[in-house]
């Protein structure tokens, strides 16, 4: 009977994004290519991305720093609301404002959201079968990433939101058999210099990181 293995899920959010959210920026650019070569030496399978252009092009730009990794475009890797929370389940203090925050957002993204978080979850997680590590990175969005660090961390599922990434931020989530998920890093932005770093964040925040 085939044994089990780890994987190693590594986690990068687009790299910054034009107004329309469509393709990088200059800076956007030169993150991913600057991500890209941090991954040169570590052992990618695949890299998944979602299917809107800013997560495909970093994707792209990613790749070519590396050689050979296939890249492969999913849904499930996309932008999407992961999780509706109940007004019981929050804060009482924040509930009024993470709900109005959700409100905002587009009634289909937040109706396929689920389904496709759950799918994420069961694609994307877990020890794998056989004998050899797995490796593999999904480059994606903000609210994907603060999904998959909640459910490693076996938090209640509303709380993926606040779990804020940066642009071209990397976090790895390891999933060993027999263990708990584990998440070495989170966020980590060391492969890029000052002042590519803490996009993606309101100037409040990028002050607190700087």
């Amino acid at each position: 009977m085939a044994g089990q293995a780890a994987r190693y899920l590594y986690l990068a959010r687009h790299g910054e994004a034009s107004p329309d959210e469509s393709p990088l920026t200059e800076n956007g650019r030169r993150q991913a290519v600057l991500l890209g070569e941090r991954l040169r030496h570590s052992p990618l399978s695949r890299i998944h991305h979602g299917p809107l252009p800013r997560a495909e092009q970093t994707a792209r730009l990613i790749g070519e720093q590396l050689d050979g990794v296939p890249l492969r475009s999913s849904e499930a890797a996309g932008d999407y609301i992961p999780y509706v929370p109940r007004r019981e389940e929050l804060p009482a203090e924040a509930a009024d404002a993470m709900l109005a925050h959700l409100a905002g957002f587009p009634a289909e993204e937040r109706e396929r959201g689920p389904r496709l978080a759950g799918e994420a979850l069961v694609r994307f997680t877990g020890p794998v079968d056989g004998d050899e590590p797995r490796h593999e990175l999904i480059v994606t969005h903000n609210f994907l990433v603060g999904w998959l660090v909640r459910a490693a961390l076996d938090a209640p599922r509303w709380r993926w939101m606040g779990l804020d990434q940066g642009n071209a931020a990397l976090t790895v989530i390891r999933y060993a058999p027999g263990r708990p998920a584990s998440v070495p890093f989170s966020n980590d932005m060391g492969h890029l210099p000052a002042e590519l770093r803490w996009t993606g964040f309101p100037p409040e925040l990028r002050a607190v990181g700087a």
